[in-house]
């Protein structure tokens, strides 16, 4: 079997981002959304473990700690993060995973994953 590909989107807040990736998921629906963690309080409708991993600011700091997160970073005083172990174990399942994050945590991922295809939304 061999791995699956990692797809990287990317670009400044407010570019569009969001739009792009539910665009993304409706017509590639077999790629695998990474959902990211983040101490942020949810929104209306949003749904833990569906939009974002609803973390406290310990348990954040615990998965920083403990190496859990491919990459972090802290945006208007809420930190944001992606998962690794999901990350890694899809991809070495053989499947296609895409995540949605900032230019930071993007140039974290592709020093990590130098084979992913990175997608920037200027």
């Amino acid at each position: 079997m061999s791995k699956g590909l990692l797809f990287v989107l990317s670009g400044p807040s407010g570019v569009g981002k969001g739009t792009v990736s539910a665009e993304l998921r409706t017509r590639k629906p077999e790629l695998i959304y990474s959902v990211s963690a983040t101490t942020r309080q949810p929104r209306a409708g949003e749904v833990d473990g569906v939009n974002y991993f609803f973390k406290t600011h310990d348990e954040f700091q615990q998965m920083i700690a403990h190496d859990m997160l491919l990459e972090y970073a802290e945006y208007v005083g809420n930190h944001y993060g992606t998962p690794r172990d999901f990350v890694e174990s899809t991809l070495e399942a053989g499947n296609d995973i895409f995540l949605e994050i900032e230019v930071q945590g993007a140039l974290k991922v592709m020093e990590k994953f130098p084979e992913c295809v990175f997608i920037f939304l200027p």
